[in-house]
């Protein structure tokens, strides 16, 4: 006879006095520790990258105020554009370009922005390049 047969096939003890932990709980027991937290997200931040904002030179502002012309004299039309321009980040030096592609809504002149007809609403002040079919061919 061995040393624990008298207590070998009892059932397991559940305790009254305190519920059973979910497994979600009991494995979270096990997680590795993390002494630093929000270390990892530092470090991813510092990584990120962003781009420098490039300025314009006076050529490239003559041209972007007469694409900006030609499509204003193509409002009835509904133009479609490309329009690439930056957007600051909020967290650090930089941002990033993006271009935006569809009709354009309206170009408010007061508010010097282009609000598509999708929603997106870009500043004119931060607009990098503009490209159009109206350019290729401004009689349509």
């Amino acid at each position: 006879m061995g040393n624990y047969d008298d207590i070998i096939n009892l059932p397991h003890h559940e305790s009254t006095k305190h519920p059973k932990m979910p497994a979600s709980d009991r494995a979270a027991q096990f997680l590795p520790f993390a002494a630093l937290t929000g270390h990892d997200a530092a470090v991813r931040e510092a990584a990120r990258l962003t781009d420098a904002r490039m300025i314009p030179d006076e050529d490239r502002k003559e041209e972007l105020d007469d694409r900006l012309q030609m499509l204003r004299e193509q409002m009835m039309q509904r133009p479609t554009a490309a329009i690439t321009y930056f957007v600051s980040d909020a967290r650090k030096d930089g941002g990033s370009y993006l271009t935006v592609t569809g009709v354009i809504g309206k170009i408010d002149e007061t508010g010097q922005q282009i609000i598509m007809e999708n929603g997106s609403v870009i500043p004119m002040n931060d607009i990098y390049e503009i490209d159009s079919p109206v350019f290729n061919n401004p009689e349509t």
